[in-house]
């Protein structure tokens, strides 16, 4: 089983930050391939399924983003599971918007959620998808940038890469992490060339002014 863990915090004042970007991308991935409703579990929201034949687990610890590892910890020891075996879906600062990298390991990078998470197992030696929401340029920023919503400029390259991260997850969770890094790029590449296409064309003949 693959533990897929979104990291954000709960409640509606922070369901559209950046920050909150991981528990967007799981949802997303839940909703594409119909699990469940999500149920309460583990300290969090939790709901399981099969992606391509690949039994996966999805959690929302809902314990807020600095003490995200008690639920992580406490799903991993419940199911003996192996530290590779979990993929943690998270914002990344130091990504320009919209791109998506996998890492096995690694710092933590000042991101409170990720160091919860490596201090509850004793290992930072799980997976991460490092989803980016760019960076505001000066450190004083930073706090304000990740706990703001995502600007309605932004949501259209947002809902490609959900869709895109949503579609290409059961590669992730057979542990091709090279396929579901081209197939995420390979989408929004599309999606967006046909956009621009559409645009150049312009309307259709005999469309309404």
């Amino acid at each position: 089983m693959k533990l897929f863990v979104g990291l954000g915090n709960p409640g509606p004042e922070y369901a559209s930050n950046r920050h909150n970007v991981g528990f967007m991308a799981v949802e997303r991935i839940a909703a594409r391939a119909q699990f469940p409703p999500f149920r309460a579990k583990f300290r969090g929201r939790w709901s399981e399924g099969l992606l391509d034949g690949e039994k996966v687990a999805i959690l929302e610890p809902t314990t807020y983003m600095n003490a995200s590892g008690h639920a992580v910890a406490a799903a991993v020891r419940f199911f003996g599971l192996p530290l590779g075996d979990v993929i943690v879906f998270h914002d990344e600062l130091d990504l320009a918007p919209g791109k998506v990298r996998v890492k096995l390991g690694g710092g933590v990078a000042g991101h409170n959620g990720l160091r919860s998470i490596r201090d509850c197992l004793g290992s930072a030696e799980f997976k991460r998808v490092r989803i980016g929401i760019g960076h505001p340029g000066q450190k004083e920023k930073v706090i304000a940038h990740v706990l703001s919503d995502f600007a309605k400029s932004e949501r259209p390259w947002l809902e490609r890469l959900l869709d895109a991260i949503a579609e290409a997850a059961p590669l992730l969770a057979r542990g091709d992490d090279s396929g579901f890094m081209n197939k995420v790029v390979l989408l929004t590449r599309a999606e967006e060339e046909g956009r621009s296409a559409g645009r150049a064309r312009g309307p259709a003949p005999g469309a309404a002014d």
